[in-house]
């Protein structure tokens, strides 16, 4: 009599649970130290760190501006700017260092370089999104990703693809990276003044912007791009052309050692 009701009582508990909890309490753990689930985790996390570096990322940029006109007042101009790098959209005040005023125009720094930057950080969050449900199989669903080939096939193309996308992007955010530093230095700032190519003013170059976080960016989507390029032969290994490929040679070598 024990025996039933303590089955009774263990699926009592278990209908009890919650459904998250019920998910968790099946999720296979030990699959994350396989290299198809360490491999997975990695880019999850490094998608994160790229489009977290890319789309949080901001500086500013400056100079000062000296009038030799009377009142003779020094301007300092800072100019803030950031993801996604539209500078054209980024809008900064001129004095006109017209004797006896005090007027300013209103300027944009130059070139728009959102394309790559957004493109960046789209495919880190589609990458991160992957990674995360493709996790999710894994370690709950692992039995269906065996049995069912369409599964593995499926997975290889996708990590096929981020990888060739993640060459383009990182590749394309670090020329437009290198274009935002050109655009953004303080002797482009001045040169971007017409005060400063005249004799009205001096003007002298402030603070370099401090790009550390956009150049880890770009190092974090060549990290993503190595780690979907070798991702890419662990996952080749679940799917039925790997193992044909290994029928075939274990088919060749029996055959060599019948001759023999």
């Amino acid at each position: 009599m024990s025996e039933p009701s303590g089955q009774a009582a263990a699926a009592r508990d278990k209908g009890s649970q919650s459904p998250v909890a019920q998910l968790l309490s099946g999720l296979r753990w030990g699959r994350l130290e396989e290299p198809l689930g360490f491999i997975k985790v990695l880019q999850w996390l490094f998608a994160i760190f790229a489009f977290g570096a890319c789309g949080s990322f901001s500086a500013e940029t400056g100079a000062t501006v000296k009038c030799n006109a009377a009142p003779k007042e020094t301007t300092a101009i800072t100019v803030q700017f950031g993801y996604p790098f539209r500078l054209y959209k980024v809008p900064f005040d001129m004095p006109d260092c017209i004797e006896d005023s005090t007027a300013k125009r209103v300027l944009h720094l130059m070139g728009d370089f959102s394309a790559p930057a957004e493109f960046f950080v789209t495919l880190g969050v589609f990458s991160f999104l992957y990674a995360m449900a493709a996790l999710a199989v894994y370690l709950r669903f692992h039995s269906l990703y065996k049995e069912n080939k369409r599964l593995p096939f499926a997975d290889f193309c996708v990590t096929v693809s981020f990888t060739f996308f993640w060459l383009v992007a990182f590749s394309a955010w670090g020329k437009g990276l290198s274009d935002v530093k050109g655009a953004t230095r303080p002797s482009s700032l001045i040169a971007s003044m017409s005060v400063c190519q005249l004799k009205t003013a001096v003007c002298n170059a402030g603070a370099t912007p401090a790009m550390g976080l956009a150049n880890i960016s770009v190092l974090f989507g060549f990290v993503n791009f190595i780690l979907w390029a070798g991702n890419c032969w662990f996952v080749f290994k679940e799917t039925p052309w790997h193992a044909q490929t290994t029928n075939k040679e274990s088919s060749a070598e029996q055959g060599a050692v019948d001759k023999q």
